[in-house]
């Protein structure tokens, strides 16, 4: 590892769309994510909305591969 944090966009212009998904998935758990510092938050917390997030993307990728 170069020392670099993964927590980056890989393309930076789509941050802006990120941050509204993990707002939104975060609304749909329930979990009060809000912008900026959220150590407030549980380990468990956060880690259900990055989850959420990638099930979400991976479904939406499947489906597209799928023609659908």
């Amino acid at each position: 590892m170069s020392g670099k944090s993964s927590n980056r966009a890989e393309v930076p212009e789509a941050k802006e769309a990120l941050d509204r998904f993990k707002m939104e998935v975060a609304q749909e758990l329930g979990v009060p994510l809000t912008e900026g510092y959220n150590g407030n938050l549980t380990s468990a917390q956060n880690g259900s909305v990055g989850g959420h997030m990638v099930k979400k993307m991976i479904e939406a990728q499947e489906k597209k591969m799928a023609g659908k």
